[in-house]
């Protein structure tokens, strides 16, 4: 009894089964003809709305095209209104004409090359109440757009802007202003206003439809200009299109409403086809699933084997641990950087086996930040980890959360770079770099030593000039034997203190030289000062008279009146003077000159007279300057004189251009040679 009962018990449980598999099936064969009912209805609709709005799309292209057709036959006519160079009654009666025929114009003008209006024309259909003073300001939309066309040469179009009429009313406005050329030069403009409005009334209105609406927005959506039947219909399509004109750009949109779509006309064919359809897919719907669950069981183990390929062909350490610190994953390439076997790192969660012993608390405690949810930065930090042989390396660490396939962070995977060969290169970077540095300060050591020692003969030799001549006169004998001083003792006695305050004056200067030259080595900001152009010339006149008196050389200074103080290194700039005129002296040399002529100028700057510069010129009658010696003039260490060492110009225009100016040189008719530079006026009294 209990064996037959156990058996009824199974055949029900068998039945109950196939019962439910059959329904199961059933069951998925009505959601699947409900969805595709469902989704037939959203597709019709879809479709019919997308034919909707292509033909919008496509009416407003040719809408565009249209406008854009009828701009430019406008501009040709424009054009024609100049042709045959008219006079201005035939050119008015021509452009009434034009305004007669073309609606979507309303004003057309003639304007002279400095935009004044020579005469205009104005459109008979609609009162526009204009102001000449304003469309004839430097800030009008005409005159923008006029400006535009000057450059580009071409026509071109203005933004559109508000306009009031007569009647209380007003619409956007467009300017075009198209050149005048006459030989190649501008003799004139001619402005043509248009009104938005109107250019959709006569120019796109006659291929609207009753339930489409035409306007000219601006690129942010506000409308300047509308055309069009109110809204019909409970939806509405919106297509846009940029009409580019040189100038602006304006975007045409056209809306259209229509009424909720049909659904297509064979709906109930396709809905017998695709129930037919899922009747069949029901029955192979087990077969390919059992296939599709067998393939990518095969593409996974595919790509878990190139994922393991991948990861141990890498040379950067790889490890994941999971929110409590364990290690769940360590690379080959990991491995080989500590020393340790995989099997002796995972698992491994409080006590790394490659921390070092004395940093254990100090990662510990970074451990515990990073499970916090603190995200580590991006570019990675630094540590050090020990290898199973006790030794030691850098490594660079770049930690990244690690998210699953639902999106949860379930742990973090770490990057592990090292660095020891980089902190070598490192190291041996900054040896370099040290050694460099040394050798500069050698090179810098060396030119401050010819610098000093190229500037302190001019200042050392007068020192040596007049000391001899103090020697002179104070071993001369006197010219009474006793007696009171008489006059030529007393104009010895003259001579002799001169002489030693021009010592006392040339050993200050050398100090000063070596200050200069000292701050301009170490490239330090010079003592700058207002200095009169005067008082320059005044404090080397001395020592280049001296001089030319031993050449047989005639000094001439020029001073234009007039001129500001200068903002310089007053011991600099003095010691460029005196070097560019002790080369000028040099240079006429030759025995065979009629006469030997200096000649110093000071002056404004050539390229106007009110500037903030003044220019110095020191001017010789020598043989000149050879072109293969120009070439190299202020090149260092280069010297025509067997005396010279090469740095004077090298070191004169080095500090002209320190202090902002320019130092060159041209030929000088007759003969001869001009060195001019610049120097800045003071700030305090330039114009």
């Amino acid at each position: 009894m209990k064996s037959r009962i156990k058996s009824h018990l199974n055949a029900l449980a068998r039945r109950w089964r196939g019962a439910w598999r059959r329904w199961s099936l059933w069951t998925a064969l009505v959601v699947l003809v409900a969805a595709m009912l469902s989704t037939l209805v959203w597709l019709a609709g879809r479709y019919e709305a997308s034919q909707v709005q292509s033909r919008l799309e496509r009416d407003t292209a040719d809408a565009v095209a249209d406008i854009r057709a009828a701009l430019t036959r406008n501009l040709q006519s424009l054009q024609a209104l100049h042709a045959g160079d008219p006079g201005q009654l035939a050119w008015e009666v021509d452009a009434a004409e034009l305004l007669r025929n073309r609606r979507e114009l309303v004003r057309i003008e003639w304007r002279d090359a400095d935009l004044r209006v020579r005469t205009h024309a104005q459109s008979p259909y609609r009162p526009v109440a204009w102001e000449v003073r304003l469309r004839e300001g430097s800030q009008s939309d005409a005159a923008i757009a006029c400006a535009t066309a000057r450059r580009l040469s071409s026509p071109a179009y203005s933004s559109s802007y508000f306009q009031p009429h007569g009647d209380g009313l007003g619409s956007e406005m467009m300017e075009l202003c198209m050149p005048l050329t006459a030989k190649g030069r501008i003799t004139g403009f001619l402005v043509a206003t248009y009104s938005l409005h109107d250019v959709l009334t006569n120019l796109v209105a006659h291929n609207l439809t009753r339930r489409q609406e035409a306007s000219f927005t601006e690129p942010d959506g506000t409308r300047l200009a509308a055309l069009g039947a109110a809204r019909r219909g409970s939806r509405m399509f919106t297509a846009q299109h940029l009409l580019d004109l040189p100038g602006t750009t304006l975007v045409l949109r056209m809306d259209s409403w229509h009424s909720a779509p049909s659904l297509f006309p064979n709906v109930l064919t396709a809905l017998v086809t695709a129930m037919s359809i899922a009747l069949v897919t029901v029955m192979v719907v087990l077969v390919r699933d059992n296939r599709r669950r067998l393939r990518a069981e095969r593409d996974l183990a595919d790509a878990l084997a190139f994922r393991k390929a991948m990861e141990d062909s890498l040379v950067t350490g790889l490890r994941a641990r999971d929110l409590q610190g364990r290690i769940t994953y360590v690379n080959p390439a990991f491995c080989a950087m500590v020393g340790f076997s995989a099997q002796e790192l995972l698992g491994q969660s409080a006590n790394a086996p490659y921390w070092p012993p004395e940093r254990v608390e100090e990662y510990r405690q970074r451990q515990a930040i990073r499970f916090a949810g603190t995200i580590p930065p991006r570019e990675g930090f630094e540590s050090e980890f020990m290898r199973k042989d006790g030794t030691r390396f850098p490594v660079l660490i770049i930690e990244a959360p690690l998210i699953n396939a639902q999106g949860q962070h379930t742990g973090w995977m770490s990057a592990f770079l090292d660095i020891s060969e980089q902190r070598r290169v490192e190291e041996l970077s900054r040896a370099s770099q040290e050694r460099l540095q040394a050798t500069a300060r050698l090179a810098t050591v060396g030119e401050m030593a010819s610098l000093l020692s190229h500037e302190l003969n001019q200042p050392l030799a007068a020192i040596s000039s007049y000391a001899t001549g103090s020697i002179n006169l104070l071993e001369a004998p006197p010219a009474e034997p006793a007696g009171p001083a008489s006059p030529a003792q007393a104009e010895q006695l003259r001579d002799l203190r001169m002489a030693l305050q021009h010592i006392a004056r040339q050993a200050e200067r050398a100090g000063k030289v070596i200050k200069s030259v000292h701050d301009f080595v170490r490239r330090r900001d010079q003592a700058r000062e207002s200095v009169p152009a005067q008082q320059l010339l005044d404090a080397i006149l001395p020592l280049v008279i001296l001089q030319a008196r031993k050449l047989g050389v005639r000094v001439h200074t020029q001073v234009e009146p007039g001129l500001p103080p200068v903002w310089c290194d007053r011991t600099m700039v003095e010691q460029v003077l005196l070097n560019l005129a002790r080369n000028a002296m040099q240079a006429m040399d030759d025995p065979a000159l009629p006469a030997r002529v200096l000649t110093l100028r000071v002056r404004h700057a050539a390229s106007n007279q009110h500037s903030a510069w003044v220019e110095f010129s020191v001017t010789d009658v020598g043989s000149g300057i050879p072109p293969e010696v120009a070439e190299r003039l202020f090149t260092p260490f280069f010297t025509t004189r067997r005396e010279g060492m090469g740095l004077g110009l090298s070191m004169c225009r080095t500090v002209i251009e320190q202090h902002g100016g320019y130092l060159g040189f041209a030929p000088h008719e007759p003969r001869g040679t001009v060195f001019t530079f610049t120097l800045p006026a003071d700030p305090g009294t330039a114009p």
